[in-house]
């Protein structure tokens, strides 16, 4: 009977991973699909911002603000300033007729660089 019931937990543990990670993959192209689920390309902006904080750390390990208070300021103001200068580049594109994505867009900017700079604050030397 033990056995029957490892072997049940061992095949829900690989299901629900496998499900999760289809989600996640779901997610990360959610982005380039026309028109897209906004939930899901949501999620992808979020673990792209992840992506790239973690590739950030392996770039640059160190913080770039010695002070732990500059350092929450910056949490704080930078995304926003990301997401401002993303919907400015929106609607600089939309001006001259160009295509304009998601990320152009100040919610979708904002997420990822978000997620970029959590990365960064918690993990960053």
């Amino acid at each position: 009977m033990e056995f029957l019931l490892e072997l049940l937990l061992e095949f829900v543990i690989q299901i629900v991973g496998e499900a999760l990670f289809e989600l996640g993959l779901h997610s990360l192209a959610e982005p380039f699909r026309k028109p897209p689920n906004p939930w899901l390309a949501a999620l992808g902006y979020a673990l792209f911002g992840v992506i790239f904080g973690g590739i950030s750390l392996w770039l640059f390990p160190q913080h770039m603000l010695v002070s732990a208070g500059w350092r929450l300021v910056n949490l704080l103001v930078t995304p926003v300033m990301a997401g401002v200068c993303m919907s400015l580049i929106g609607s600089w594109r939309a001006k001259r007729g160009q295509t304009v994505l998601r990320i152009d867009r100040f919610s979708c900017g904002f997420l990822f660089a978000l997620c970029l700079a959590l990365v960064r604050f918690q993990w960053a030397n």
